[in-house]
Order: structure tokens, then C-alpha cells, then sequence
């Protein structure tokens, strides 16, 4: 490539940041990455309508989670600012206008009102070649009339003047040739009454001026193709428009359409990077990261929904995936979205990473849930001791509590069953011979518990389970002994104790 690559995300604040968005930024940074180039984050925020408090630094959040920082932001600045639509708002109008002198586009004076009316009495209506030359637009009017309606301020847009009848074609860097015919696009707004552009001009304007050379975006945006060519040839020529990539949608988990939002909440899985709560609504939208989420883990899961190195590799670095990143290896296929594929991968990376890069989130998480940590190194052992054990973050807490304060349940009945007093006389010696002993590491302490046992004619599986019950206050927890040894001496004497008063 001769050219640097200069990749772009755009989106806009109207919302949280939905793994399909996330998917394109990670896609775009990696090939930015691979090609040693540039990733650009701009916001497009010409709709002030679904402008959404908040959105745009939520996005910036989700981006610094993932580790996936742009190289030039509206935070990060750079030689192509402003990076944010609204306010480069003056710059798009004199496009429009040249397209208006080169014929290309017109003004329109249509109220809404009156498309409204024509949406009603005409099925499927589209402005477009058959129907513009019956509307109010600059096409059917005299110059001087139209002239007099831009002098008097009336409200207007302006729109492409879509051919009748051609075909245009690209070449997707995901799905080869693609050709279109411009009938089938209606005359896009450009330029709206409040003189803000439209996505279809701002977009290809911005990705002039900033230089942008390879651009994906998902593959809902292909019906907008044709237009968006057409305006790269009217304005700058197709040799400087970008190479284009159409990314395959994320479906459902049954394959069955696009994976959407509100999919999340009805199937009980996040869609979003991390919480996301609606200013108008209230609405809590669930994310990966408040789920106990590792970013490591979100990102290699997200790369592998339309994407292999062809290998059967599946664990992937952040620098291992710019290492192998292909866009050509991006399927053209839909990729179904599996939440239990997305847990294993977590999984996996809880159980290679150190433990010093989630300790404090495991510590935060802890302290949350009314667990108080003072002690770092023993919150460190405990990690270690149990993470092979952990899926998400958040299991942390209840395979972890105990080791800081006594359970608040214990489950007697998981006991009573088979409790006798040949078993309480177990552990009253078990006490004392603890209360003894001299060194307090796991492989002594079960030394003694099976000396015991055998002295006490009791199989040491018949005395196992009481005595985890005892220490963490249920069936789980790792191996028994090592729980003890962390406890120490003190706490795991009392917690016995504890437990034999309330089986009296």
C-alpha cells in the first residue's frame, strides 16, 4: 500500500455502543494496526433530533476498556480536527451547492407536511426519477422562481438527482464486485432545512478531507452504495475514494436476523461493551464488562464473530490478532452470536492472564457486595487459588467471600441427613488436634484430617463435605485443605465451632 492507512469509526451519539459497533472498531484498528497506519474516531452528530447526553463519552469509555484507543478523536486531537460533524458544519454547504451548479443535485421545497401526504396516498413512495418532476423542487420551478424562494428563506433541502437507469460498481474488499442500479435509490436528502448534512454527504466530504483510505461499515449500509459513489465521482473523483468493506451482520443465536438490543434483555445476555442506561428512559442496558467481563476476553471473542487466521487457533492477543489480522479472511456470511462461546473465552483468559491484571476489579467487585479487603497479598493468594474456578469476574465474589469474613449461611441441611454423633466426635478431635499443631500448610492439615478418620473408623469422603460446608458455607470452593491453610488456624477453628452449635 503506498498510500498510509488512515482508517476511520463514526458514530454517532445517539446511544450505547452495541457489539456490532464495537466489531467494526475492532476490525478497523486492526487493520490500521497491521498496516502500521492511523485509526480516526469521528462523531457524526449532524441529527441533532437523537442527539443522546452522555453517548459520545460513553463511546470514548468503551474504546479505553477495550484497549482499542484512536490515534486522532475529538480527545486525542490531530491535524484533521474538528473531529465532530456539528462543528464542521460550514464546510459541507458549498458541496452541495457545486453539485447544484454541475447538475447533480437540486433544491427541494417539499413541507413536510405534504410528503407526509404523499406517503399516505401513494403505496411505497420514493422521491426518485419517477416522481420528482410532480413535486416542489428546483427541477420544476423557473430559476427565478426558485431564485425568489431561496431569497425569501423558505425552507429547503437539497437533494442528489439520482440518474435513471445506470449502473455503478465497486469492488468490496469482503464480497468482490458489486454493481448496482440507480434506479433503485431514491434522490437522498444532502443538505437538510437546518442547513446540517446528512450521513451521505458529511460522510464522503469527511473521508475526503481527512485523508480516509480504507473504510467498513456494516453491510446495512450497501443499499446506500450507489449514492455514496456517485458523490465521490461528482466531487472527487473515484481514484481518491477509499477501498470499502462491508461487514457481515452478527445474528441472533439461532441464526435468524440481526442480533439486536433488545435481544440481550429477552435471551438474558449483554449486547452492549458495558452498561449503558438510557437519559430519557431510564432504560439499563446490560454490558460485557459490569457482567465480569475480561476486555482481553471481549475483544478476542469479538474478532472470531466473521473472522479466522485459517488456523484452529482460537485464544488471540490483542498483538497477536494485529500480528495475523486479514480483512480478506472476514467471512461474507452472517456470524451467529453464541453468549456460552463468549463465557468460554473468558474463562480461558482468567485462567492465563496474572493475577495482578484483575485484582482490582475482583477487589472492587468484593467491595461491592459488603466484602471488606485489607489485605492485598492474601486477596492475591485467593485469586490464584480459585480463578481455574471462575467463568466471569463477578463468580469471584461468591467463590472468594468466605476467606475474608464467615459465611452468612451455612447449609445445614446439606449436612443433617447424614450427621451423627460418631461424626460430631470427628471433629471435636479434629479441633483439638488443629488447635495443636505447629505448622498450618494444606498437606499437614489433611494429613491429620485422615489420620483421624482412620483412628475414627470414618471414610474420609463421609467427613469431606461437612467440613467445606463448615469453612465457606456450601458445595463449592476449591480444594478443602488449601481453604484452610488460607483461613488460618483461628478462623478455620471457629468456623468448625461455628457450624457444630448449629447442629446441636
Amino acid at each position: 500500500m503506498n498510500k498510509k492507512v488512515r482508517v476511520r469509526f463514526a458514530p454517532s451519539p445517539t446511544g450505547g455502543l452495541h457489539i456490532g459497533g464495537m466489531r467494526t472498531v475492532l476490525f478497523n484498528y486492526l487493520f490500521a494496526k497491521h498496516n502500521n497506519g492511523y485509526f480516526i474516531l469521528r462523531i457524526e452528530d449532524t441529527d441533532q433530533n437523537r442527539f443522546v447526553p452522555g453517548a459520545e463519552e460513553y463511546i470514548f469509555e468503551c474504546l479505553k476498556w477495550c484497549g482499542l484507543e484512536p490515534d486522532e478523536s475529538v480527545m486525542h486531537g490531530g491535524e484533521y480536527a474538528p473531529y465532530r460533524q456539528s462543528e464542521r458544519k460550514e464546510m459541507y454547504k458549498q458541496y452541495a451547492e457545486q453539485l447544484i451548479k454541475d447538475g447533480k443535485a437540486y433544491y427541494a421545497f417539499d413541507t413536510p407536511q405534504e410528503l407526509e401526504e404523499k406517503r399516505k396516498t401513494i403505496l411505497n413512495f420514493q422521491y426518485n426519477h419517477a416522481s420528482r418532476n410532480e413535486m416542489k423542487n428546483s427541477l420544476t420551478m423557473s430559476d427565478d422562481e426558485t431564485k425568489k424562494l431561496l431569497e425569501e428563506n423558505v425552507a429547503h433541502v437539497i437533494r442528489i438527482k439520482m440518474p435513471y437507469d445506470e449502473t455503478v460498481s465497486f469492488t468490496d474488499m469482503i464480497r468482490g464486485e458489486v454493481h448496482f442500479n440507480t434506479s433503485q435509490s431514491d434522490d437522498k436528502v444532502l443538505l437538510k432545512a437546518d442547513g446540517m448534512p446528512t450521513y451521505h454527504l458529511a460522510v464522503v466530504v469527511d473521508d475526503y478531507l481527512m485523508k480516509i483510505t480504507h473504510a467498513f461499515r456494516g453491510e446495512e449500509w450497501l443499499p446506500s452504495s450507489p449514492v455514496h459513489i456517485l458523490l465521490w465521482q461528482y466531487l472527487f473523483g473515484l481514484e481518491n475514494m477509499p477501498h470499502w468493506a462491508h461487514l457481515p451482520l452478527i445474528l441472533k443465536p439461532d441464526g435468524k436476523g440481526k442480533l439486536s438490543k433488545r435481544d440481550g434483555d429477552r435471551l438474558g445476555f449483554p449486547v452492549f461493551a458495558m452498561n449503558w442506561t438510557d437519559p430519557k428512559t431510564g432504560e439499563l442496558m446490560h454490558g460485557f464488562r459490569e457482567r465480569g467481563f475480561l476486555p482481553e476476553a471481549f475483544i478476542n471473542f469479538l474478532a472470531l464473530l466473521g473472522w479466522n487466521d485459517g488456523t484452529e487457533q482460537e485464544i488471540f492477543s490483542l498483538d497477536e490478532l494485529i500480528e495475523k489480522f486479514s480483512i480478506e479472511r472476514v467471512h461474507k456470511a452472517g456470524a451467529k452470536f453464541d453468549y456460552e462461546k463468549a463465557k468460554w473465552f473468558n474463562h480461558e483468559w482468567i485462567k492465563r492472564l496474572p493475577v495482578t491484571s484483575f485484582q482490582l476489579q475482583v477487589k472492587q467487585l468484593l467491595q461491592n457486595a459488603g466484602v471488606e479487603i485489607n489485605d492485598d497479598e492474601k486477596l492475591k493468594t485467593v485469586i490464584q487459588l480459585i480463578k481455574d474456578r471462575c467463568v466471569l469476574l463477578t463468580d469471584f465474589i461468591q467463590q472468594s467471600s468466605f476467606f475474608f469474613q464467615s459465611p452468612k449461611e451455612i447449609d445445614i441441611n446439606a449436612i443433617k441427613p447424614k450427621w451423627n454423633e460418631h461424626k460430631k466426635q470427628f471433629f471435636v478431635e479434629l479441633i483439638r488436634t488443629y488447635q495443636l499443631a505447629t505448622t498450618w500448610q494444606h498437606e499437614a492439615l489433611e494429613n491429620s484430617f485422615k489420620e483421624i478418620a482412620a483412628a475414627s473408623q470414618i471414610k474420609p469422603g463421609d467427613v469431606l463435605l461437612p467440613l467445606r460446608i463448615m469453612l465457606v458455607g456450601g458445595k463449592f470452593g476449591p480444594h478443602v485443605f488449601n481453604i484452610a491453610e488460607v483461613l488460618g488456624k483461628e478462623e478455620t477453628i471457629n468456623h468448625i465451632k461455628r457450624t457444630l452449635q448449629l447442629l446441636q
